[in-house]
Parts: C-alpha cells; sequence; structure tokens
C-alpha cells in the first residue's frame, strides 16, 4: 500500500424522487481510500451501501457532494474501474476465454489479438480455469462463474476493484475458496479494492479497513482499521482477536439493524451476518 490518494468522497449524499416524496438514501458521506488498500462497507440491508458503490462505479450520480479519482470528478463508468455484482455478470453466449477478454475488444481498453489471447490465458491459468477455455458458462458452477468476472474485471488491468457481494450466492467452501482466491491474486496484481457485504467475517478476512455505516439514510457510523498483517491465511479465523473483532462489529451492525427495524415499524429479525 503506497498511502498515495485514490479516491475521496466529500460529503456525498444521494436521494431518490419517489411517488411519497424524496427518500434520502447517502447522507453525508466522506472517506478517503489509499492505493493498495482493500476497503470493505458493511452495514444493514437496504442502508445504502449499494448506492455508494454505485457513485463510485460513475453508475449513478450524487444529489450533492464530490467525488474524486486521482484527483479528478467521477463523471460516468470508466476503464479505470472494475465493477463485478453478486449475479456474476459474464454473458452466456461467450466462452470462457471470449468473456475474459472481452473488456479488451473495447474501445476503452482494446490491444491486438495475440495480446488479447495472452492476457486471456494468463487469467485463465491464474485463476485455475485451464481445460475449461471453451466452455459456456451454462456448464460452469457458480465459483467457476465467479473466477471468469473476477478475471474479466483483473484482464482491463483498471486499478480498482468495485465488489458488490460478488461471494454471495455461493455456498459456504465455495465462498472460501473465492476469497483466498482473491487474495492470491491481490498479492500478484496489486489492486485497490472497495468490497460491499453482509459478512462480518468477510470483510475483516480480507479488508484494510472496515467502514461501518448507519441505517438508511447510509452515514459512516465508525470506520475500523483491520489490525491483521497480509497475506493472510485460513487459521487466523481461529485466532482469539479475529473471534473478538468478529463479535464486536457484530454488535454494532446489529444495533443498526434495530434502529431500521424501528423505523420501519418492524421486529428485529436474525441479519445474515456470518
Amino acid at each position: 500500500m503506497s498511502g498515495v490518494q485514490r479516491l475521496m468522497l466529500d460529503r456525498v449524499s444521494k436521494e431518490f424522487a419517489t411517488p411519497l416524496g424524496t427518500l434520502p438514501v447517502v447522507k453525508d458521506v466522506s472517506l478517503t481510500v489509499r492505493d493498495g488498500e482493500f476497503i470493505s462497507i458493511i452495514g444493514p440491508s437496504g442502508c445504502g451501501k449499494t448506492t455508494i458503490l454505485n457513485m463510485i462505479a460513475g453508475l449513478q450520480q450524487p444529489t450533492s457532494g464530490a467525488l474524486l479519482l486521482d484527483g479528478r470528478p467521477i463523471t460516468g463508468p470508466g476503464a479505470d474501474r472494475g465493477v463485478i455484482f453478486q449475479d456474476y455478470g459474464v454473458f452466456p453466449w461467450l466462452t470462457v476465454k471470449e468473456n475474459i477478454a472481452f473488456g479488451l475488444t473495447l474501445r476503452a481498453n482494446r490491444v491486438p489479438k495475440p495480446d488479447r489471447d495472452g492476457i486471456a490465458s494468463r487469467y485463465i491459468d491464474l485463476m485455475g480455469l485451464s481445460g475449461f477455455e471453451n466452455a459456456y458458462p451454462k456448464t460452469l458452477s457458480g465459483g467457476m462463474k465467479q473466477r471468469v468476472a473476477l478475471a474479466r474485471a483483473y484482464a482491463i488491468k483498471s486499478g480498482i476493484l468495485l465488489m458488490d457481494e460478488p461471494f454471495g450466492a455461493l455456498d459456504a467452501q465455495a465462498r472460501s475458496a473465492m476469497q483466498n482466491l482473491l487474495l492470491e491474486v491481490l498479492r500478484s496484481e496489486g489492486k485497490t479494492v472497495v468490497l460491499v457485504t453482509h459478512s462480518v467475517e468477510e470483510a475483516l478476512y480480507l479488508s484494510t479497513r472496515i467502514v461501518v455505516v448507519t441505517a438508511r439514510p447510509a452515514r459512516i457510523r465508525t470506520i475500523v482499521d483491520v489490525p491483521f498483517e497480509h497475506p493472510r491465511h485460513e487459521e487466523l479465523h481461529r485466532s482469539q482477536r479475529f473471534g473478538e473483532l468478529q463479535y464486536e462489529l457484530r454488535e454494532v451492525v446489529m444495533r443498526e439493524y434495530a434502529t431500521q427495524a424501528r423505523l420501519r415499524g418492524e421486529d428485529v429479525r436474525a441479519a445474515d451476518l456470518q
């Protein structure tokens, strides 16, 4: 991590017009993300986490405030940011290799075909997809589809990776494997990552810092520096300090769930915080 500022959110707010009036979703969020950081955003379901990520991706514009990438305003999507969603986003009509190389065919990232083939082959090997180069997504497991999505985001050489619950649909074993694969690739590639997740355990295992946001409208409640060094390994989950921090963060997020439930007039339900 170089310490160079990559992303800055300065008093960012987002409102949506509804038939019942204006709905505030994000309120006065200020955050700086340094080069090489892995930032996780956690908070109650529906609190505005994904809206924050969408604004960083340039898919939505703030109602007020400023978002800067490398000192320049974010005005829309760009090749400097790779985005991975929970639903994989792979194209069913393209093979694994064609999916990975797809971004390299677009004007912003276009490279000659021999180079595309070489880049795609490298990530096929790195992601453990060898032997499936010509397979179509319908023949792949959920975990393999996510490997393809990760490889495609990495292939375009975007410096920033934005991830919205990318492993949420996977079973526990596949999710753990994908987390470890992501950490392994990050060690060799070096990326700045912003992850939205409901899993406190996932956030602790992957992140350098965790941003806890409040019930909607999302405000930053607290930012936690994760004290564990990289590289990280499975045994970290079994350490006493990991368990203590997981418990403390769960308590903070559950209080926000309770606040959200009161605002909606609902009973508090168990949250999928793992």
